[in-house]
């Protein structure tokens, strides 16, 4: 069921109920890829626009191309890509089409694209890389010179890019949902799923009224403890080395750091030092799962940017279920539902999961009816619409903060 909320607060009489006259829509040129063309066509309907020619296919042997049949030359093109479980195919699409409408003389190229692909994949990790500052520098060189997203993983994600970057917010829609279609709401508990999410559940509890409650002791996504060169041992020094410094005679061999200590008359006596080399890093113990906070015959809501693997929120329901909550949400922008999650959702004890259309999920909610979707369609179209008359942005940030 697609809930298209069109009373929320604060976009009555923006985009979807106005449409802009031909004079102003004659540039805007909407094109979109295969990543997820039903969400262009509500973007290019609230509009009052018609989509681009644009095709997009692969050859026999998977090359990707791209044919642009009008003629964009001057004018603002938009593409709406977003990032699904064919995550490459979606890059190179968009890049593709960037360098495409580059080429052909596109006044400016704005990329749509609700979902930013590898946005998880934004700290260094052993020896790894930061793999979205990469795709940012590749999505700019192909042409982009704005992007429009929702809801990054980490904001900070928007320092990679040299083009300016509108990170919208899909809370408002999700803070409505809460209100108009969740039954007494306010016997609700807003539950973050680990304590790195407790900024965020606040912020949703601070704007509803409601409680806070945090899941602690969860097992979090571990890193691989490969053994590695890097974990080898520090050398040793060995006896002859600390008699050699700890002799008041024997000055001519010392390094220049301990030919200066002694030149400065460094007393050494009340420095202290830890035996054995390098300390060892203590290994983390988590402790049990518990739920810190009442949650005894409420409604227990989770709160989260994105929902790809789902057994942490099975693992997190059955914990909240067990204190005694009676109905179990969950809501998240971006719902990827990957490998089997339609199914441990239908056998969890969640109630409800509830996403946006950033990322398309019609097969994945034919496999399990607890997954509703609410369109934010209304949001990009007037996003779009604001950049293209060069209008101020912060109405669309009103009220909205950095935990968000």
């Amino acid at each position: 069921m697609l809930l298209n909320k069109t009373r929320l607060v604060g976009f009555t009489n923006l985009s979807h109920k106005r449409n802009m006259d031909s004079h102003s829509t004659s540039d805007i040129v909407i094109i979109s890829g295969n990543s997820h063309p039903e969400l262009a066509d509500l973007v290019a309907n609230r509009l009052g626009v018609r989509k681009g020619g644009c095709s997009v296919y692969h050859k026999t042997n998977r090359e990707t191309m791209v044919e642009i049949a009008d003629s964009i030359r001057g004018k603002n093109i938009y593409i709406v890509q977003t990032g699904t479980k064919d995550v490459n195919n979606n890059i190179m699409e968009l890049l593709i089409m960037a360098y495409a409408c580059k080429t052909s003389s596109a006044r400016s190229i704005v990329g749509v694209i609700p979902y930013l692909p590898y946005s998880k994949q934004c700290k260094m990790r052993k020896r790894g890389c930061i793999v979205s500052k990469l795709l940012a520098k590749m999505m700019c060189q192909s042409g982009l010179t704005h992007i429009i997203t929702m809801d990054l993983h980490q904001k900070e994600i928007q320092g990679f890019f040299e083009c300016p970057v509108d990170n919208l917010r899909a809370s408002p829609f999700l803070l409505q949902y809460i209100q108009e279609s969740i039954p007494d709401y306010r016997n609700s508990v807003i539950v973050a799923r680990n304590p790195g999410s407790a900024k965020k559940a606040t912020s949703y509890a601070e704007r509803l009224r409601l409680a806070i409650a945090v899941i602690h002791g969860e097992q979090k996504e571990a890193e691989s403890d490969e053994v590695d060169g890097r974990y080898s041992p520090p050398c040793i020094p060995s006896r002859m080395e600390e008699e050699l410094y700890n002799s008041p005679t024997v000055f001519l061999d010392l390094t220049p750091s301990l030919k200066w200590e002694h030149a400065q008359g460094v007393d050494r006596s009340r420095t202290m030092d830890v035996p054995g080399g390098v300390p060892v890093h203590p290994a983390k113990e988590k402790p049990p799962i518990n739920v810190v906070g009442d949650v005894g015959g409420r409604i227990a809501i989770m709160v989260d940017d994105m929902i790809d693997d789902v057994q942490s929120f099975v693992a997190a329901a059955e914990v909240l279920k067990e204190c005694g909550a009676y109905k179990i949400y969950v809501l998240a922008t971006h719902g990827l539902l990957s490998s089997d999650a339609p199914r441990l959702i239908e056998d969890s004890p969640i109630d409800e999961v509830v996403v946006t259309n950033t990322v398309p999920h019609e097969l994945q909610k034919m496999q399990c009816n607890k997954i509703k979707t609410i369109d934010i369609s209304v949001l990009l179209s007037e996003a779009i619409r604001r950049i293209h008359n060069k209008e101020s942005m912060s109405y669309l940030f009103k009220n909205v903060t950095l935990e968000d």
